[in-house]
């Protein structure tokens, strides 16, 4: 039975809270600073793009991946497959030992150290176990993500309400992590994510420390903010939530990409399992 949560979720995450807020029209080129996004065309790209850690410890190898705007993406395998080095890519928390990676047409390669907040802005990611900060409240734990960049406390105080209130927790927003549950912290960074209006959110193993009931949840927010624009990448070694999903996924063994399918399952290649 669905959940009396999950109700109010679907029915507060509707159209006019999108449109105004997290919405990027396919066709829009969006300039930040000297970068533009070409959000009508390709979002994510890596070409031939390895990561090479010491002689025999190889993250990624000659990696090809195209990930178009608004795409929903499952990327899965093994543990140590490069699911981890791949997220830290594209996030600039480290970069390729060769090859080239776009995002959103930006070539961030090379990034200097001074434009790594820029481009995080733009990229809203969501981690298994929260980040949450103990002595905050969901408002402040969600407002802290717009005070370090230097957002104004108006646009503080405009955006705050609305993001909790598209993850279901208006009437929570006074709460500290320790009063929620696993799948209300996961809501809040959900919200979090959200701030920036990012063009993409990377949900690094998301429902990892949920049960069923909350993994729905989490999973029918993030498929509602897909459905308004925004491109996801999902990590996740979930089998149920990928085959449900029924969208596009890559299988990562050795470092490298043995599988891409449009409309794909979970499945890993034999040696892998």
């Amino acid at each position: 039975m669905t959940s009396l949560l999950l109700d109010m979720s679907l029915k507060i995450v509707h159209e006019h809270f999108f449109l105004s807020i997290f919405l990027h029209p396919p066709t829009a080129n969006l300039l930040l600073k000297n970068k533009v996004w070409y959000t009508d065309l390709r979002m994510i790209h890596l070409k031939s793009v390895s990561k090479q850690y010491t002689a025999d410890s190889i993250g990624l190898a000659d990696v090809d991946l195209t990930i178009d705007a608004g795409e929903f993406v499952s990327i899965v395998g093994q543990s140590g497959t490069g699911k981890t080095t791949l997220i830290k890519l594209l996030i600039a928390e480290e970069k390729p030992t060769s090859g080239t990676i776009e995002i959103g047409g930006w070539d961030i390669s090379r990034i200097r150290q001074a434009d790594i907040p820029l481009l995080r802005r733009q990229i809203g990611v969501i981690f298994q176990d929260f980040k949450l900060l103990s002595k905050k409240t969901v408002q402040e734990n969600v407002a802290f993500a717009l005070q370090v960049a230097g957002e104004p406390y108006k646009r503080i105080r405009d955006i705050v309400p609305r993001v909790v209130e598209i993850v279901g927790l208006k009437h929570k927003m006074d709460r500290y992590p320790h009063q929620l549950s696993g799948g209300e912290q996961q809501r809040v960074v959900i919200a979090r994510s959200l701030v920036h209006r990012p063009k993409i959110i990377v949900a690094d193993e998301p429902t990892g420390n949920l049960d069923s009931i909350n993994t729905q949840e989490i999973m029918e927010i993030l498929k509602k903010i897909n459905e308004f624009g925004t491109t996801i990448v999902l990590v996740t070694h979930n089998r149920d939530i990928v085959n449900q999903l029924r969208k596009r996924v890559v299988v990562l063994q050795d470092g490298k990409i043995i599988s891409d399918e449009k409309h794909g399952k979970y499945h890993l290649s034999a040696t892998a399992q």
